[in-house]
């Protein structure tokens, strides 16, 4: 059974294979489509990529180590499957100097098109193996960022050997480029 997971729970993952989806609806009535967009960051000891080659998105989508890869990018939301993107982590691949995975998701042209966060609803990231599909843990973000157009979803992270999962639900004023200059 799966575990729905509150703002800074972490759970231990125990699989080395794991499907990070990412999904949600966009408001109606805005006059433009909502492209939200998934990136891992995989970070080293220093919380920066090593290699630009470590920050996976549409435009990048596998890490070269081969552990992380992108579904691509879904330009509308409200993927009535449930996920609208989907990150594959592969955790035994996972280079030994990446000691944190961070999942983040930004809106597209938010400025343009004057989106924030708070126009989306039912937005959540979910853990699930990727051999069964069976979905290991949730996490809804509910709360109203109603200025916020980043977030950081969630992390996994390398803890005495063992990878584990932390739901983060934190939101910034910024697009991609904000997390480019803050983990590059």
């Amino acid at each position: 059974m799966a575990i729905n997971l509150t703002k800074g729970q972490r759970i231990e993952i125990g699989l080395n294979k794991v499907g990070i989806g990412l999904g949600w609806d966009p408001n109606e009535g805005t006059g433009f489509d909502f492209d939200l967009d998934a990136s891992a960051f995989m970070l080293g000891e220093n919380k920066k990529i090593p290699k630009e080659e470590f920050f996976v998105f549409y435009n990048n989508p596998l890490s070269p180590d081969k552990a992380v890869e992108s579904s691509g990018d879904d330009t509308t939301g409200g993927s009535s499957d449930g996920d609208d993107e989907t990150l594959t982590v592969d955790l035994s691949k996972v280079d030994p100097k990446i000691t944190e995975i961070l999942f983040t998701v930004t809106i597209h042209e938010f400025e343009a098109r004057r989106q924030n966060f708070g126009q989306v609803r039912n937005s959540f990231i979910r853990i699930y193996n990727v051999q069964t599909n069976e979905e290991i843990a949730k996490y809804e973000l509910d709360e109203d960022f109603s200025v916020e157009t980043a977030v950081e979803f969630g992390r996994l992270y390398r803890r005495g050997g063992e990878w584990k999962f932390e739901a983060m639900g934190i939101g910034y004023k910024g697009g991609l480029d904000y997390f480019v200059k803050k983990y590059v």
